[in-house]
């Protein structure tokens, strides 16, 4: 199939500057990326043969030649691979495509620099008691990290100085060796990746663009976080480097354990100690819970050792929503292990009159016992 003229590739005249062949390629080459199309055989080569055209009528020797020759140009020539139609388009040229494209469009080379001299993120530990966590809590944190420095504004540079583009790189902060087909693309020695060096290194800071000093930030730690939860202050981390952008600060919660209550996630529970008499005959107690106030629980005759009481909304806030948990108390019948003469006295009394009327739970178990003993 014949190939298509590239001014109507690229839906340009022939009389286009150089800005609109760029602008147009930009167009086309976002439309039809493979990264955007996902593996769409069609978009691929539309995209191909857009690298294609932008590739001869971006270099003005390229463009003349295919102005006055046409595709017949580029053309049986000699040289690398034979990428896109024929013509000498290895991959150096490609990457130099390639690189066009997502810089320009990605907010060119020197974004994609401060991104990569992002400060580093800080961790601190917060330690709260059950109370604070479910009232919520305003803590002062206090941290060491670097600092933007304030005579040079981050830059590096002396005052009345200011950092130059690597020559070594052309400010690209990277570059690239062939190897035969390849193009290896490695970090600038000589700038370490910045793109730009310092001739003149602030003396302050000596040429870091930081330095290390004492923060001090106040946050609100919102009521029903639980142990473990993670709080991020955003730019609150390290300062970047040469204008890189400051890192983040992420606080860990922790929270210490209680004398009475144990959380799970956001209901509490604590065990309530009964004497055998109460848990026999029955009573009412007052029992605490994490708000500071009291409620009233009635403990019914009877009631067995483990048995377990609800208190309704009575457990953490959840975090962020206007709910709350619940409250379990278990009982805990404590069995009186010291008599007085006279306790013993009704208690032996007691058992008399047990034996002579027992229990229905604990007749029948004596009952299926004995009938095992005579099968065995």
């Amino acid at each position: 199939m014949a190939k298509r003229d590239y001014y109507d590739v690229l839906g340009i005249n022939k009389s286009a500057s150089k800005d609109e062949i760029k602008k147009a390629y930009r167009k086309l080459a976002l439309k039809y990326h493979p990264d955007k199309t996902k593996g769409d055989k069609s978009s691929e080569e539309k995209f191909k043969e857009a690298s294609e055209a932008y590739h001869v009528l971006s270099d003005e020797k390229r463009k003349t030649n295919y102005d006055q020759f046409g595709h017949a140009a580029f053309e049986g020539s000699a040289g690398g691979g034979q990428g896109f139609g024929g013509f000498d388009f290895n991959a150096s040229s490609f990457s130099d495509i390639f690189e066009d494209f997502f810089g320009d469009f990605g907010g060119g080379q020197g974004t994609s620099r401060r991104s990569s001299n992002r400060g580093n993120d800080l961790r601190y530990d917060v330690n709260i008691n059950l109370e604070e966590a479910y009232k919520g809590i305003e803590k002062n944190v206090k941290y060491s990290t670097f600092k933007k420095c304030s005579s040079c504004l981050g830059s590096g540079a002396a005052k009345g100085s200011k950092p130059v583009k690597c020559g070594y790189c052309a400010g690209r902060g990277k570059v690239r060796t062939n190897q035969g087909f390849f193009t290896i693309q490695q970090t600038c020695p000589q700038c370490s990746g910045y793109g730009e060096k310092i001739g003149n290194p602030c003396k302050n800071c000596s040429g870091n663009g930081k330095v290390q000093g004492n923060e001090n930030v106040t946050v609100k730690i919102p009521k029903g976080v639980d142990d473990g939860t993670r709080i991020r202050l955003s730019g609150k981390g390290e300062a970047g480097s040469k204008g890189g952008s400051n890192g983040d600060l992420y606080l860990f919660i922790s929270i210490e354990n209680h004398s009475i209550f144990k959380r799970s996630e956001e209901n509490l529970y604590y065990e309530l100690p009964v004497s055998f008499s109460d848990a026999t005959l029955g009573t009412t107690v007052e029992v605490p819970s994490i708000d500071g106030g009291k409620s009233k629980i009635k403990i019914p005759a009877g009631t067995q050792h483990g048995k377990q009481f609800r208190l309704k909304g009575k457990g953490m806030p959840l975090l962020r929503r206007n709910l709350f948990g619940d409250l379990y108390i278990r009982i805990i019948t404590q069995v009186p292990t010291s008599l007085t003469k006279r306790q013993k006295e009704i208690l032996e009394e007691f058992n008399t009159i047990e034996t002579s009327k027992p229990d229905p739970i604990i007749k029948s178990f004596f009952e299926k016992a004995k009938k095992f003993w005579k099968r065995s």
